[in-house]
């Protein structure tokens, strides 16, 4: 297995990259955040590698960080879960996000990625439980007691409706401050930068 390259990044679209390495062009397929921390053309990057084998392609697979790979390779793992919708959860979710939302068993979040039903989110809860790292323990202790806030769930639908991604309305609820549906989602609009 190809576990990471380094090499000149030559060009890019939406959901790839192409890296040469030594006069080898690989084209790696990326998630939206890894394509966002990639240098400017032309400049040297080194990314974390999965080559996914089927029986009549091979395709590779960037990652910014060990974190990201695992979490995509944890998630291939759950039955209807391919590398495409995996790639998809990992543009809407980071990989504390993700095992934040896994921890607190938040269906609606996980769903809320498109390709995602609400039966494979459950089942991604079910099968990632205890196998995704976090960066800290205690985000995940505070995200808990929130998932179990009627009024996060409340502010949640809210910032999805207003048209917030995934992950901008997962970050904002983490540190928004208050008790009340109205208190959250005017800390966690503030963190937004005032709504849109």
């Amino acid at each position: 297995m190809i576990a990471h390259l380094s090499g000149r990044i030559i060009a890019r679209g939406a959901t790839f990259a192409i890296m040469d390495v030594h006069g080898v062009g690989f084209r790696l397929l990326m998630s939206t955040p890894t394509l966002s921390t990639l240098p400017a053309d032309g400049s040297e990057a080194r990314v974390f590698t999965h080559l996914h084998v089927r029986e009549d392609e091979l395709t590779l697979y960037g990652f910014a960080t060990q974190d990201e790979r695992e979490a995509f390779e944890a998630l291939l793992g759950v039955s209807g879960v391919g590398p495409k919708v995996a790639l998809g959860v990992l543009s809407a979710l980071s990989p504390d996000e993700l095992a934040q939302a896994v921890t607190t068993q938040d269906v609606a979040l996980i769903s809320s990625v498109p390709g995602i039903g609400s039966k494979t989110a459950q089942r991604i809860i079910v099968d990632l439980a205890g196998r995704l790292p976090t960066e800290a323990a205690a985000s995940a202790d505070t995200a808990a007691r929130r998932g179990a806030n009627p009024a996060v769930t409340e502010v949640r639908e809210a910032l999805l409706g207003m048209g917030f991604s995934a992950a901008e309305t997962a970050q904002a609820i983490s540190g928004a401050s208050g008790d009340t549906a109205a208190e959250l989602l005017r800390s966690a609009l503030a963190r937004l930068g005032g709504g849109r």
